[in-house]
């Protein structure tokens, strides 16, 4: 009969196994994290070389990330700031 209670060698293996799968699963958690900071890597180059020739082909890179930044916004809060925009112009003469 064992009894873990009293057996300290038998609470000490199924700690050392928790601990094992733990840091099993932990280590998965770090590689998976490395992997897709690799591809995120990967794709900011990607996105650096089309910016690279979009602006050889003749296009102004710093408004296409500006309207690439307004398509990801909602319509309405597009509307609300550009009329903000608007009035503040129009107060001071411009």
């Amino acid at each position: 009969m064992t009894d873990t209670s009293t057996n300290p060698e038998v609470v000490e293996q199924q700690g050392d196994a928790t601990y094992r799968v733990t840091a099993n699963e932990l280590r998965q958690f770090v590689e998976r994290i490395e992997r897709l900071d690799a591809e995120k890597k990967d794709l900011a180059e990607q996105q650096k070389e089309v910016m690279a020739e979009a602006k050889a082909r003749g296009y102004d890179t710093k408004v296409m990330r500006k309207v690439i930044a307004l398509r990801k916004r909602d319509a309405d809060d597009i509307a609300e700031e550009e009329a903000v925009l608007e009035m503040y112009k129009e107060a001071l003469g411009m």
